[in-house]
């Protein structure tokens, strides 16, 4: 199915799942075994694929303009493979690649960034622009991480990750004014 520019498809016997109150912006392409949750918010341009696994997205998380969001298939030694689970009031930054990670309730990738299979990012806790968190790896929770490769740089206070949920406010309220606009 497509409309505005959105494509919206199912592969392998599995079909998206989009919450009526998500914000789908057009250029977006969702594929396959995706789950979107209330008030999510996916900018323009972005790839949701979930055709070798599964990709759950929480409520009120946004992923921002060209971002690309995919999973890894299971293998020998990895038999579930690695699915994309993000949480709720996750905020993905600009060109973001998350593939086959878990993002906790409340993490941040920062513009730019990569998150590879198999890494997790703890609640609070966030990988900064530009940064690489390879396979494998934890950010903590409240844990701020930078470079490529990704390493710890500090502990986040709580005015930090209290601006953090300042910004999925942000992007909630915004993606509702964007879907009232592109349905006039």
């Amino acid at each position: 199915m497509s409309r505005n520019d959105i494509t919206i498809a199912g592969i392998h016997g599995k079909s998206p799942r989009i919450h009526d109150s998500a914000f789908i912006a057009p250029g977006c392409r969702i594929i396959g075994d995706v789950e979107i949750g209330p008030d999510v918010s996916i900018w323009y341009n972005c790839v949701i694929r979930g055709d070798v696994n599964r990709i759950v997205i929480g409520a009120r998380t946004n992923i921002q303009d060209g971002s690309v969001v995919h999973c890894d298939s299971p293998k020998p030694s990895e038999p579930d493979g690695w699915p994309t689970i993000i949480g709720e009031d996750v905020l993905i930054g600009h060109l973001a690649m998350v593939h086959g990670c878990n993002l906790h309730d409340r993490a941040f990738v920062g513009l730019g960034a990569i998150v590879m299979s198999g890494a997790t990012i703890e609640s609070d806790g966030m990988l900064a622009a530009g940064a690489m968190l390879t396979g494998g790896r934890t950010i903590g929770a409240r844990q701020l991480w930078a470079g490529r490769p990704a390493k710890f740089l500090r502990d986040l206070n709580e005015a930090q990750c209290a601006d953090m949920q300042v910004g999925v406010a942000h992007y909630v309220e915004n993606g509702h004014a964007h879907k009232a606009a592109l349905a006039e």
